[in-house]
């Protein structure tokens, strides 16, 4: 088989109709696109037009606080997918496991604004890991496994409020 012998299966492709071909193919004068107006021109986007009618997306009210300015970024993590990338050789178990660790394997495209470790799947490796949040399941699975589970933002919080107490 060659490349200029590949060609579609009989009856897979039919032939475009030609539009605008004189009233006898049935398709002429307007070409199928009706009378004047606004949809008979080019680059009509319609997308929520209702005729001059309020369209419902402006009747609707707005509902809800849309904090999105201030919204944290958590990037989440599973057990499952620190116990698979442990296994693959990804990740070491050695020392402690943190967000830079995760991104520099390839767990993580970016940081965000910290991880947060959730438990779905099992760990059976033995790691300390740094974290900025965790469900209590994934705490308790990978203490239950031997390991360790470091909030980081507790820690800077802590250390801020050592050096500020008096002694």
């Amino acid at each position: 088989m060659k490349l200029n012998e590949i060609n579609d299966n009989a009856g897979a492709h039919y032939r475009a109709k030609r539009r605008g071909r004189g009233i006898g193919s049935g398709k002429g004068k307007t070409a199928a696109r009706g009378g004047k107006g606004q949809t008979a021109r080019s680059g009509v986007a319609l997308n929520g037009f209702e005729g001059g009618q309020t369209p419902l997306h402006r009747r609707l009210p707005k509902r809800g606080f849309n904090n999105s300015m201030f919204r944290n970024d958590f990037k989440a993590v599973n057990l499952g997918q620190l116990q698979k990338s442990l296994d693959d050789g990804k990740l070491k178990p050695e020392g402690t496991l943190d967000g830079a660790a995760l991104v520099a394997c390839g767990m993580l495209r970016r940081l965000g604004n910290g991880v947060r470790l959730l438990a779905k799947g099992q760990i059976r490796s033995v790691i300390t890991i740094e974290v900025t949040g965790a469900s209590k399941a994934a705490i308790a699975a990978v203490e239950s496994a031997g390991g360790k589970v470091i909030f980081r933002a507790n820690r800077e919080k802590k250390q801020k409020t050592e050096a500020a107490a008096p002694a």
